[in-house]
């Protein structure tokens, strides 16, 4: 591990010597993250991904892309393009990127399952801000807005979340 790794601690991830209060799954960790489960995966996972929202911040990064009104991701096991971007109208379960609320306006995205997805095996792993502390998200890692921000102004892709095992 080094000060560059995003480390899943007892207190929050740890980072560039700081320490950052987060959120996990509804599920708590596992070391067998399957879909639907609210599990967020133990394991090393890389940052390979930035989304934003164009019409609510200004881009982070060089890297990150904008998020579109009709950008969705598929959480649908039976789809071709599970756990992958696609564009609405799409015909399979998915989520929407482009949310009412902030949730989404910044997302940084793993490399859990991604973007060779194995169906089944658990949609998008993301960095995205919280709702409030404590309130568990359905797997993924989520921030306070403004330490979220600071964390994607840090990163380049390539950086690896850690999360120990279970």
């Amino acid at each position: 591990m080094t000060p560059d790794d995003l480390v899943l601690t007892p207190r929050g991830v740890r980072f560039h010597g700081r320490v950052f209060p987060c959120s996990i799954g509804k599920g708590g960790l596992s070391n067998s993250k399957r879909e639907g489960d609210g599990a967020t995966p133990t394991g090393v996972h890389r940052i390979l991904g930035m989304l934003y929202r164009p019409d609510r911040i200004a881009a982070p990064t060089h890297w990150a892309q904008p998020i579109g009104p009709q950008d969705l991701w598929s959480d649908d096991v039976s789809d071709s393009g599970y756990n992958q971007l696609v564009s609405a109208p799409y015909p399979f379960s998915h989520e929407k990127l482009r949310r009412a609320d902030p949730l989404y306006d910044l997302v940084l995205i793993t490399d859990w399952n991604w973007p060779n997805a194995v169906p089944g095996w658990g949609s998008a792993i993301f960095l995205h801000q919280w709702r409030r502390p404590g309130y568990p998200t359905e797997g993924c890692v989520a921030f306070r807005r403004d330490h979220l921000h600071w964390i994607a102004g840090q990163i380049a892709p390539g950086t690896r979340l850690i999360i120990p095992a279970a």
